[in-house]
């Protein structure tokens, strides 16, 4: 089965400043519930600029990512910028269609 990959570029919120120090626990509940919607982590970075994290996941759909997303944000802990990700192969089958 071919599974969508997606980019989060997160923020935290201020709830998530406060709470900071829990932030490797929260991530490890953040792994379980991908796991629950069929999907898995493939990276996890913290960064320096404007978003804190960078998580990219593969999921089997739109629906189980949505029902992820939904999760962490009634959680307070993040704000997160969700973007579909397309790898070599399948950009070089979209723009091939351009020849």
């Amino acid at each position: 089965m071919v599974h969508q990959k997606y980019v989060s570029l997160m923020k935290l919120t201020e709830k998530g400043l406060r709470e900071l120090a829990d932030s490797p626990k929260r991530r490890e509940v953040s792994e379980a519930r991908v796991a629950a919607v069929g999907g898995r982590s493939l990276a996890f970075y913290a960064v320096v600029g404007a978003y804190d994290f960078v998580q990219v996941f593969e999921m089997p759909n739109n629906e189980a990512m949505m029902r992820y997303v939904l999760t962490a944000r009634r959680d307070g802990h993040v704000e997160p910028l969700i973007l579909p990700a397309f790898d070599t192969n399948v950009w070089s089958d979209i723009v091939g269609h351009f020849q």
